[in-house]
């Protein structure tokens, strides 16, 4: 794949900002395991490789176990996951395809269940964050793997 331009080159204001609030996510009520499921999944969801490779690879070094990483495209049918887990996953997948109406009531209240209300609001604006790489990497078709050096994702050893 060849990328089509390089965005963090051509707007560096804008991705200066993007990074500022992914920077945020280290200072969250969230713990950073579920940021990193979160992220997968989000990436998963739209189909972006650039950033679905960097997240397993950040999981993988935060310590995510390996089988957690291949079940986590099926976490509703797999035991690894925990409740509260579960919930921000469905979070993250409901904010990422918004349904035509909206979140459902009964989705917010079950997630409530696993969540404070400052935790649900940092989850979201972690969904929101990967959601926004996720549309940059894709339009501008960003490699796999390329920015494994800056990023020092070469000690996830998966390479």
């Amino acid at each position: 794949m060849t990328q089509r331009l390089n965005y963090m080159q051509q707007s560096p204001e804008f991705v200066k900002k993007l990074m500022e609030l992914s920077g945020a996510e280290k200072n969250s009520s969230v713990e950073q395991s579920i940021v990193d499921l979160v992220h997968i999944r989000a990436s998963q969801m739209n189909g972006c490789g650039f950033c679905l490779d960097m997240h397993m690879k950040e999981a993988k070094i935060h310590g995510e176990r390996e089988l957690r990483l291949y079940h986590l495209s099926i976490w509703r049918e797999s035991n690894l996951f925990s409740p509260r887990e579960r919930a921000a996953l469905a979070w993250t997948e409901i904010l990422t395809k918004l349904p035509e109406h909206g979140v459902p009531d009964e989705v917010y209240s079950r997630v409530l269940e696993h969540l404070s209300e400052k935790e649900l609001s940092d989850l979201t604006f972690s969904v929101m964050t990967i959601n926004a790489w996720n549309r940059a990497s894709i339009a501008f078709k960003s490699a796999p793997g390329s920015a494994d050096a800056a990023f020092g994702l070469t000690k996830a050893g998966l390479n």
